[in-house]
């Protein structure tokens, strides 16, 4: 059994903060830890006037991390900043939002990946791009915007809450080149939000205009799935420069896929294109390939709308287990089939102008 990013947690529970008592990950001091290969590294972040007593901290935390089975090596950084203010309450701030899109400061593009459906693999797509634009030298930001299921944080191995310098400004976490914010950092990890759409606006507003994204060539916004309150927001409040579409073959995925792209002609938000995920299996003991969802959907669905069909993405276990352990297959096997996939995509984009 792989070791996994909550394995690492687990053992860092056992190590206390010498000033409250608590164990570290519940501090909030645990920044950025990713698991790869049996290389584990992370931050800890904690207030410079206690760098000395943490040191110990520090030493008994890799002790825990290396006592771990199948960990090769365990790289600890203590970086020092001034305690931050909480960051704002995303359920309770009311503010006058100006009327009609507008541009989010310091941000050129905005593409949103949206599906019809759950389960089809967007926020994995999602996240694998933004990467996969980093890649290619491009400034970029990923806003979780699925708040019902945010998991980004997971996926891009980025964990602790958001500093707020001044109580109104958020300043996002980094992780793989992507700069990142998600209501999953806010939250516990298994704490449900049950937010009725009032909130969930007024959040979604907060994250894109709050938020000190810093100069961005594009932002990704994963969406969650479904026509609802939350596309409905980002199309009237943000200048959104287009949408990708994600539909896994069958025909239950497009007759749901086909209602998105019905949304954002109603919203007049261009469609960039759609990409069709797990879109073929090949057997890793025979190489026999085969379509468990069917094939070739996505591609007549794109030719009757007239726009380009992005990518035909695999089902493979690599992209599933490289999310799962918080580094994107972009990220952890460039040079995988898999990972050339997301960065063809990519490379389309920033060719084309849209990324």
């Amino acid at each position: 059994m792989s070791l996994t990013r909550e394995d690492v947690l687990d053992a860092l529970k056992g190590v206390k903060d010498p000033v409250s008592g608590n164990d570290l990950p519940s501090t909030g001091m645990v920044r950025a830890l990713t698991v790869q290969d049996g290389a584990v590294r992370f931050v800890l972040e904690i207030d410079p006037a206690r760098a000395t007593v943490m040191e110990q901290a520090k030493s008994d935390a890799e002790d825990a991390v290396k006592a771990l089975a199948g960990v090769q090596s365990v790289s600890v950084v203590m970086t020092a900043h001034s305690a931050p203010k909480p960051p704002p309450d995303l359920k309770g701030a009311k503010r006058a939002a100006p009327a009609g899109p507008q541009k989010i400061p310091g941000v050129d593009r905005i593409i949103a990946i949206a599906s019809g459906k759950g389960g089809v693999g967007k926020s994995t797509v999602a996240a694998n791009l933004a990467v996969a634009l980093a890649a290619e030298g491009r400034r970029v930001g990923l806003l979780d915007a699925d708040v019902y299921g945010p998991s980004q944080p997971r996926m891009l191995g980025v964990s602790g809450r958001p500093a707020s310098p001044d109580g109104k400004t958020i300043l996002p976490l980094r992780n793989h080149g992507v700069t990142m914010m998600s209501i999953g950092l806010m939250t516990r990890e298994d704490e449900a939000v049950v937010w009725r759409g009032p909130m969930l606006m007024g959040a979604l507003q907060q994250m894109m205009m709050q938020v000190q994204w810093g100069a961005l060539d594009v932002l990704i916004v994963d969406l969650p799935p479904g026509t609802g309150d939350v596309q409905m927001t980002l199309a009237q409040k943000a200048e959104v420069s287009g949408a990708i579409v994600v539909s896994t073959p069958q025909d239950v995925a497009l007759l749901d896929a086909r209602k998105g792209l019905n949304m954002f002609e109603k919203m007049k938000v261009p469609v960039i294109g759609l990409i069709e995920n797990m879109s073929t299996h090949i057997c890793s003991n025979c190489g026999h390939e085969e379509h468990i969802f069917g094939h070739g959907g996505v591609a007549a669905e794109a030719a009757k709308i007239g726009v380009p069909l992005l990518a035909e993405i695999p089902l493979h276990l690599d992209i599933r287990v490289a999310a799962d352990g918080g580094a994107p297959i972009v990220a952890s096997r460039p040079d995988s089939a898999q990972a050339q996939a997301f960065r063809d995509v990519a490379r389309k984009l920033v060719e084309t102008g849209q990324a």
